[in-house]
């Protein structure tokens, strides 16, 4: 009889999180590396936030919290909602979790049965298909392309749903490829979703507030509130807020549901650190002007960023409405030879030969389901980001 369980059979480690282990290993060794794999904001944690942290250890906020976590934050949470989304809920229908990631987690865990399908527009975030997989259901992915801006349109959407098909996982603005959907885009997909009834959406807008240009910003439940009783609208502030380490994931959906989640956390971790989820509260009352001057930063960072990687011989970088990542394209390179001697078969080999010519780390686009492709997070300074667009120029020039 094995000793580990044959869900791990079916699971992949993190490809994000292995090239910042990388990319930190080789600093170690004394090694010139820019790492643009992590999607962590290099901004820091407002003051604000920070302050009720302190006073909240000061007032005695030590102990353990309700498994959904404090009112204080869930009537945020659905003040929030509605405030921002034109969502009502109330606040029993929030949960809150130790990051986004739990709240998935519970959400799969909580609802899904052996043979039951996931819809996943690709490219995806590595993590989705893999906790899809954990809980026992069948990760189904819907292919986007470069040319209709990585995004799902209502035709692959009906293709890819089945009998068996449970949830669709929809993620804008979108990791990896910043692509965002506008409320057209949305009313179309939601079209779809009303003729299949069994189909719920589990909607990922954890980068909401990165939004750049004219782009605004819908969930959908709000475009088609037809939907609103099968939705899990998710968020939390790793992201807008800078406080990844901080772990808050909220979401907001069908009391039901919630309930359901609800045990499955019971039963794992419990509450949330009080702590963070007191920041957490401050952080969606506070004051919000941060907000803007930290995305008018990003802006600049990916016009940057877009501009040098379409200088560079055989890339094709698209220009994302969202979030902090670019995905562009290294097709033309494929076939190529690098410095080292080596072909270019994949992508895989591309950031592999990348990392070893020039020391810059991304993330190859297979890890994220579709390629030839790379992710690079520009969450870091303009100079990195000159600097490392710059090695990648060099590094395309010199295959031959």
């Amino acid at each position: 009889m094995a000793f580990l369980a044959d869900a791990l059979s079916r699971v992949k480690p993190s490809a994000t999180i292995a090239v910042s282990q990388k990319a930190r290993e080789l600093k170690s060794q004394g090694r010139d590396v820019i790492g643009l794999g992590a999607g962590e904001p290099d901004f820091d944690t407002p003051e604000n936030v920070k302050k009720a942290a302190i006073e909240a250890i000061d007032r005695g906020e030590t102990k353990y919290t309700p498994v959904s976590g404090i009112q204080p934050l869930r009537e945020a949470i659905a003040e929030k909602f509605k405030r921002e989304n034109n969502l009502d809920y109330d606040w029993k229908q929030t949960i809150v979790a130790t990051g986004g990631k739990q709240v998935l987690f519970n959400a799969m865990m909580a609802t899904l049965n052996a043979g039951d399908e996931v819809v996943i527009p690709s490219p995806y975030w590595v993590s989705y298909p893999e906790m899809v997989s954990i809980c026992g259901g069948t990760p189904v992915a819907a292919e986007t392309s470069i040319e209709n801006g990585f995004k799902l349109t209502a035709e692959a959407l009906e293709k890819a749903i089945s009998p068996k098909t449970k949830w669709l996982i929809m993620n804008s603005p979108s990791n990896p490829s910043g692509a965002a959907y506008s409320a057209e885009e949305l009313k179309a997909l939601a079209e779809v979703l009303l003729a299949h009834p069994n189909v719920w959406v589990l909607t990922d807008d954890m980068y909401e507030h990165l939004t750049y240009g004219d782009f605004k910003f819908h969930t959908i439940a709000e475009v088609e509130p037809k939907l609103y009783e099968r939705t899990l609208t998710m968020n939390g502030v790793s992201k807008a807020y800078a406080m990844t380490g901080w772990r808050i994931g909220y979401a907001a959906g069908p009391i039901e549901l919630i309930k359901a989640m609800d045990m499955i956390q019971g039963q794992q971790t419990s509450g949330a650190c009080s702590i963070a989820q007191w920041a957490a509260v401050e952080a969606l009352n506070g004051p919000q002007e941060f907000v803007a001057r930290n995305k008018a930063i990003f802006q600049g960072r990916r016009d940057l960023v877009v501009s040098m990687l379409n200088q560079a011989k055989g890339i094709n970088c698209p220009i994302p409405e969202g979030a902090f990542y670019v995905y562009p394209s290294c097709a033309e390179l494929i076939g190529k030879t690098a410095p080292s001697g080596k072909t270019i078969n994949t992508d895989e080999d591309f950031v592999s030969e990348l990392l070893e010519a020039e020391g810059v780390a991304v993330v190859h686009g297979s890890a994220f389901g579709l390629g030839p492709n790379f992710r690079i997070s520009y969450a870091t300074s303009e100079a990195l980001l000159e600097e490392a667009c710059s090695r990648i120029q060099r590094f395309t020039a010199s295959l031959k």
